[in-house]
């Protein structure tokens, strides 16, 4: 009986695990790995964007289908911020986002980055997949208020 009662358990606690890693992925990019493994990383496009007080540096930002790219965030102000852009995060393939200083996350599934005050740098590498227009903006206090916000489009 007491077999049982483990199994049961463990069934539970699989399927727990197995409908929050779906709900997790729910509409973003499931076939990444492919994409990310098919790209040519030797012809990547870097774009380069600052974070300040209270502001992004790009007035748009825009990338193409297919094409392989390193999105750098560089943070120039005195505050962290955040780059968050959860549908835009859904209509790619990312490769992995990698710190200037202390190593690289390679994971699948982003809603937002942050970056630390005074030089904080991440890079973000990608391919493009869904077309559309995706707004981006810091969810740190009032910083959109004030300005930080802006649109990341994907073209064909």
């Amino acid at each position: 009986m007491r077999y049982l009662s483990r199994i049961s358990v463990l069934a539970s606690v699989t399927v727990m695990v197995l409908a929050s890693a779906a709900g997790a992925s729910e509409g973003y990019v499931t076939n990444y790995e492919e994409i990310v493994k098919a790209a040519d990383w030797s012809n990547m496009k870097t774009v380069v964007v600052e974070l300040d007080e209270h502001s992004y540096s790009h007035d748009g930002l825009h990338f193409k289908v297919g094409q392989s790219y390193r999105l750098r965030l560089r943070n120039v102000g005195e505050q962290k911020h955040y780059f968050t852009a959860p549908e835009f995060f859904r209509s790619i393939a990312t490769r992995k986002v990698q710190s200037d200083k202390d190593g690289e996350i390679k994971a699948p599934y982003f809603t937002a980055l942050e970056m630390m005050a005074n030089g904080g740098t991440l890079d973000l590498y990608f391919v493009p997949v869904r077309t559309g227009r995706y707004p981006v903006r810091c969810t740190i206090d009032d910083h959109e208020r004030q300005g930080m916000h802006d649109t990341i489009t994907i073209a064909d």
